[in-house]
């Protein structure tokens, strides 16, 4: 039982960080409402190709014109992550099953179960409060996370294999993961809010350093009114202008404290500690070229959802980082 347990945790990873490739695509293509409901497709599981249908369909929703693209993106997305639900239902149920034997952890596949239901809820409050900057950020946190404890469960699995006992964490490397994340919820909301090009220049910002007609106020207020479409954003220029330049400043910080984490582990000696540095320096250096690429070339949508994936991938190291760190400090005592 703990064998099936161990090849859905693999299994549920790899779909997890395609479900948050795949939902990055669908928000950057402008497909966050190809389906105006949840959890259909204009009151459909599935989209019929009569176009008699369709115009019986479109009747129904007359406030959203029926693009039959940008529907099936969005469903192929809810496919993937309805497959990525049930596989963590497979993870907690076999985990509570087999509860009993030592090796097994109970906690924290329960707990991933709670968090992908939620998920689902943000999936749904996505498209019921039309893109709503908060819910989309929050959706793509709860993505980035499943995708996180699923690794988690992963690693967690080969320390125990290798008869290893709990480590304790290392500050300086949870520090690291703590400040990734708060730069991936920066990048979440300058996409939710359809600021990624406001500094159309690098590395100043409108030909200015420090961009003199930035909004901070307006620019980070977490909540507005229900009912309002936030689709393409509803921001004036100065409020995206602090957004975008926020995110970017958190960049510039991020880049030096994970690159010299990097740079600390793998001069340390130990052989999975320097892989797991190269893997973030390599993660990172990808990353922050993306990250420029995207405003050099314009937000192409290739380079923009890389970003996003990479993003992950980023996390996942920083992940195996903190549990290689953890690890070595055990050993080290």
């Amino acid at each position: 039982m703990y064998n099936w347990y161990i090849r859905l945790c693999y299994t549920a990873c790899v779909i997890a960080l395609c479900v948050v490739v795949l939902g990055a695509w669908v928000r950057l293509s402008d497909a966050g409402l190809g389906c105006p409901d949840w959890p259909g497709c204009y009151g459909e599981l599935v989209l019929p190709n009569d176009p008699a249908l369709r115009e019986e369909l479109q009747q129904a929703f007359p406030e959203r014109a029926l693009d039959a693209s940008k529907a099936w993106r969005e469903m192929i997305h809810r496919y993937l992550a309805t497959t990525l639900g049930m596989l963590i239902t497979g993870i907690a149920l076999l985990g509570w099953l087999n509860r009993r034997d030592p090796q097994q952890p109970v906690g924290l596949p329960v707990a991933l179960l709670a968090l992908v239901i939620f998920q689902g809820l943000l999936g749904m409050w996505t498209v019921t409060l039309l893109l709503k900057p908060l819910i989309v950020m929050a959706h793509l946190l709860g993505g980035l996370a499943t995708t996180a404890l699923l690794f988690w469960l992963i690693l967690d699995h080969r320390r125990r294999a290798g008869g290893g006992i709990t480590p304790r964490a290392v500050p300086a490397a949870v520090a690291g993961l703590v400040i990734l994340i708060m730069q991936i919820a920066l990048g979440g909301w300058t996409s939710s809010n359809y600021a990624a090009l406001a500094c159309p220049d690098l590395p100043t910002c409108a030909g200015q350093w420090w961009p003199s007609e930035a909004d901070f106020s307006e620019g980070f207020v977490m909540w507005r009114g229900l009912g309002v479409d936030y689709e393409f954003g509803v921001l004036d220029a100065p409020a995206r202008i602090a957004i975008h330049y926020t995110h970017r400043l958190g960049a510039g910080i991020t880049f030096l404290f994970l690159g010299f984490l990097a740079w600390r582990y793998w001069r340390s000696g130990s052989g999975p500690l320097q892989q797991a540095g190269l893997l973030v320096a390599l993660a990172l250096t990808v990353q922050v070229l993306l990250g420029m690429s995207i405003v050099w070339f314009g937000l192409p949508l290739s380079l923009a959802t890389a970003h996003n994936g990479v993003a992950a991938l980023l996390l996942l190291t920083m992940l195996n980082l903190n549990h290689a760190a953890a690890r070595y400090r055990h050993q080290s005592v």
